[in-house]
């Protein structure tokens, strides 16, 4: 079985695959302050309460914007998981793309791995991901497996974040689908504000990234990330693929493979 994990901002989000099945998933906070202990302790007993012994976990594949995790991380694999190596996706491995950003280090693994995963799922197709986190990002792929680039947003937490800590009245409110943009209270404002003025980006953004990337050309939209679910029935994504960025890395872990097991032979040589 592999572990995969994808470390954010907010929040850690894996999954247990077993051959091509996805078993189960999961979320916990995530602070760059977690101990290895903290981290490995954590994901034995998730295993455990899904019914996995943590010996059954063969390898364990990580993508991660925050480094300052990685490094407890790493430890957590060694002692909680019989001295295991993990496989990061980072420059350098391979992901079956053409990545045409000025400068493919500046691009956060998670989206990488959501490109890898669409060109999976859907070969020779135009396709554009957004994932809505911390941040909403937005990524073209094109049919010919090229990663273009695209746009990033502050997500829907962080500006009801701000809008808490720079304004003297106003609440943090629960983010909600909202029905109207005409609300009758300051909470339903918000409320309102951030879910249609979200909705009327993604809107605009997705007509450029169409325009720009794809001259015109038809594009599937594939909406991902916590905060996906909210726009189910605005219709704006072809399809929703929660796991998406787990798929993707248990791919990139795969294409992978033989490098990983060289480098296991000569590490335990070494040792």
């Amino acid at each position: 079985m592999i572990l995969c994990l994808d470390i954010g901002n907010s929040q850690i989000y894996g999954g247990v695959f077993d051959k091509d099945k996805l078993l189960f998933h999961f979320r916990r906070s995530s602070k760059s302050a977690s101990s290895s202990d903290e981290i490995g302790v954590f994901l034995r007993s998730v295993l455990r309460e899904n019914a996995v012994e943590p010996h059954s976990i063969s390898k364990i594949a990580v993508c991660t914007v925050v480094p300052e995790v990685l490094h407890s991380l790493k430890n957590a694999c060694r002692k909680y998981f019989n001295n295991m190596v993990p496989f990061v996706l980072q420059a350098g491995v391979k992901t079956g793309l053409n990545i045409k950003y000025r400068n493919p280090l500046e691009l956060g693994s998670d989206r990488i791995a959501n490109a890898i995963a669409v060109t999976h799922l859907y070969p020779e197709e135009n396709i554009i991901i957004i994932d809505m986190g911390t941040a909403t990002t937005f990524c073209a792929v094109s049919a010919a497996r090229e990663f273009l680039g695209g746009a990033i947003i502050p997500g829907l937490r962080i500006s009801m974040n701000a809008l808490e800590a720079n304004t003297s009245k106003l609440p943090t409110v629960e983010i909600i689908e909202a029905q109207t943009a005409l609300a009758k209270t300051t909470i339903e404002g918000i409320q309102s504000g951030l879910y249609f003025g979200h909705l009327g980006a993604i809107k605009e953004i997705v007509s450029r990234l169409t325009k720009e990337a794809f001259n015109n050309a038809p594009a599937r939209v594939i909406g991902t990330g916590g905060f996906s679910s909210l726009f189910h029935e605005s219709k704006i994504f072809d399809d929703e693929i929660p796991d998406l960025v787990l798929i993707g890395l248990y791919i990139a872990h795969n294409l992978n493979e033989n490098t990983l097991r060289r480098n296991h032979a000569t590490q335990h040589v070494e040792v």
